[in-house]
This record gives C-alpha cells, sequence and structure tokens, in this order.
C-alpha cells in the first residue's frame, strides 16, 4: 500500500506581507476578491493573499489535473450521458 504524501494537496500562496505558505486545495471552500484574493476554508478560516482570484484557480486546477481528477469528473460525465 503506497502512502501520499501531504504536498500533492497543497498550493502555495503569499500573505500580503510576502510570506509564501501552503494551503490544502481539497479544503478550499471559496475564494473571492473583495479587492484582496480572500480564500476561505470549510472551517471557516479566511486567508487573504497576494495572488488573484484566476492564479489561485489555476493552481487548484494544475492541482486537480495532476492527481487526475479532472478526467475523473470529465469521464464521469461522458458516461452520463451516454
Amino acid at each position: 500500500m503506497s502512502c501520499l504524501s501531504p504536498e500533492i494537496f497543497m498550493i502555495t500562496v503569499t500573505k500580503l506581507k510576502g510570506q509564501s505558505f501552503i494551503l490544502n486545495a481539497l479544503y478550499i471552500e471559496t475564494i473571492e476578491a473583495f479587492p484582496d484574493t480572500t480564500i476561505t476554508l470549510l472551517n471557516g478560516h479566511k486567508y487573504v493573499v497576494l495572488e488573484t482570484v484566476e492564479q489561485v484557480q489555476e493552481q487548484i486546477y494544475q492541482f486537480y489535473r495532476s492527481i487526475n481528477l479532472i478526467g475523473t469528473l470529465n469521464q464521469e460525465v461522458i458516461n452520463d450521458e451516454e
């Protein structure tokens, strides 16, 4: 049985003061611009980051692609349509 490294579930973002940190992409509930980008996790914690909403979305998209979740979702849609 293989053990997954916790880093594969993470994205890197930057606090407004310039400190980079890592978030678990699976726990992100919302990403909003107020105008600063604010990431809200499922537990209610909020993080204001330098990255734009689009940049955070791209990191999440790349993460999902890296674990083949995007392909899995697309395949399920195709199977449901048949």
